[in-house]
């Protein structure tokens, strides 16, 4: 009977999976005909025009496919961190649809070894590592993948030194560069919170919104590297930068004001970490006085 019940279960569990399989070939497919509607559309105003998602958390596929087909890529690399364990990100549509190669990293071993044990991690040349990305390592880490230094898109994902570490990395001449912004710090300043090596935002601040740079912070640096701001997707999260010498008549700079998008996701958390879903200025009156880097000035301010 014990056998019996066992069998059952590792049956049950192999139905699953095929069946997790089975709608991301069909997830792909769709995908594949929703980059048709999008990968040469013209004059586009804000991206969110361009947006789908089939593994992005948000329309961020469909932001990426319309750049992968609009740019030039000497070399069709990525490289993404914060990748948890890979389901729900923002280039693997890209490696599957598109056939790119990359790199992901995440700080969690677990989240890693789903990444490797996957049934798409042999198909495509991809590499995942586990890491906890901090300034002192960034560098050896993004080497030791052996891509080119025109990597064709880099996403920093950090949920805390975001800023940080896109100041310190150097290695690497990425043609698209997608930052997580804090859409709570609002547009008005250059802030950021302050490196912290050991940062994680659940021990933070117990709402988990005290967390990564404004839009501002992340400009300005972008700009200081080559970059030109060319929007954000329509979740107010991701903000999307191109170099300067591969900007085109479709792909061109966005006014750094009108290309903010205030984010609407209620992620915030109560002291016993269960969702409290704070709202508009509320979320920022609950971070109020803790303190921020002013990364035109280099001191520390009270938010």
């Amino acid at each position: 009977m014990r056998f019996n019940r066992l069998r059952k279960t590792a049956t049950g569990v192999g139905n699953l999976t095929s069946l997790k399989i089975e709608l991301e070939k069909q997830s792909l497919l769709i995908g594949q005909m929703l980059t048709q509607s999008v990968k040469h559309k013209k004059h586009v105003v804000n991206l969110g025009e361009v947006e789908f998602k089939v593994f992005s958390q948000w329309g961020d596929d469909g932001i990426i496919q319309w750049l992968a087909n609009n740019l030039e890529f000497p070399h069709k690399t990525f490289i993404e961190f914060g990748v948890a364990n890979y389901r729900e990100s923002n280039t693997r549509f890209l490696m599957m649809n598109n056939n790119w190669s990359g790199l992901v990293m995440d700080g969690s071993e677990a989240n890693i070894a789903q990444v490797i044990h996957s049934e798409y991690f042999w198909q495509y040349e991809l590499q995942a590592k586990a890491h906890f990305i901090t300034k002192d390592n960034i560098n050896s880490l993004v080497q030791s993948a052996g891509f080119d230094e025109e990597v064709g898109i880099l996403h920093i994902d950090l949920d805390g030194n975001d800023y940080w570490i896109w100041k310190e990395l150097n290695v690497i001449r990425p043609i698209v560069v997608i930052l997580e912004y804090n859409s709570v710090f609002g547009i008005d300043r250059a802030i950021t919170v302050p490196y912290v090596e050991a940062f994680e935002r659940q021990s933070a601040h117990y709402t988990c919104l005290y967390a990564g740079a404004s839009l501002r912070a992340l400009d300005d640096l972008s700009k200081q590297k080559g970059y030109r701001f060319i929007g954000s997707n329509s979740a107010g999260n991701n903000a999307y930068f191109v170099r300067q010498d591969k900007l085109t008549a479709d792909v061109k700079e966005a006014v750094l004001e009108q290309g903010y998008v205030h984010s609407r996701f209620r992620e915030s958390r109560n002291n016993d970490g269960s969702l409290s879903y704070l709202a508009g200025e509320k979320r920022l009156e609950a971070l109020k006085g803790l303190p921020v880097t002013n990364v035109n000035t280099g001191l520390i301010e009270p938010l």
